[in-house]
C-alpha cells in the first residue's frame, strides 16, 4: 500500500513479521509517512527506514524503551546514502521551525537519526 509518493506501508511494519497493526497505529504511521515525505522532498534523496513500528515483543528484543514511540507507530529511525546524520538533523530542525514537519522527538545516533511525533519537543544525542 502506497502511503505517500515515496513511502509504502511495508517500510513501516514491525520487523518481527508476526504482529498486526491496529487502526490507531496505522493512523500514526500515515502521519509519520506524510512528515517523512516532506523531509524526503527537502533532501531530494531517498530515505531508508531502519525501524518504524515495533510490537512489544520486538521492542523488548531490541532493548527499546518501555515508552517507545515506535510502539505507537509515531517513530522512525532513518538514514540516507547522501547525507550524514548531522546534515539530516539540520534539515529537520529547519523544517520544524517552518512548521512543515511535526517531528518533536529527535535523537542523534552514530548510524541513524530517530524522529518521532510526540507532543513535546525533546532532543538527545547518543553519538560517541
Amino acid at each position: 500500500m502506497q502511503l505517500t509518493k515515496n513511502f509504502k506501508l511495508n517500510e513501516f511494519r514491525c520487523k518481527c513479521g508476526k504482529c498486526n497493526m491496529s487502526n490507531e497505529v496505522f493512523s500514526n504511521v500515515k502521519d509519520a509517512a506524510n512528515n517523512l515525505q516532506v523531509l524526503r522532498d527537502a533532501l531530494k534523496t531517498p530515505i531508508h527506514i531502519n525501524s518504524a513500528v515495533r510490537c512489544k515483543h520486538h521492542n523488548k528484543m531490541v532493548n527499546g524503551s518501555l515508552k517507545s514511540q515506535h510502539l505507537l507507530g509515531k517513530a522512525v529511525d532513518i538514514v540516507t546514502k547522501k547525507f550524514s546524520v548531522n546534515q539530516i538533523y539540520d534539515v529537520v530542525i529547519k523544517l520544524r521551525e517552518q512548521n512543515k514537519v511535526k517531528f518533536n522527538g529527535i535523537g542523534i545516533y552514530n548510524t541513524f537519526l530517530h524522529l518521532d511525533l510526540r507532543d513535546n519537543k525533546t532532543e538527545w544525542d547518543y553519538k560517541n
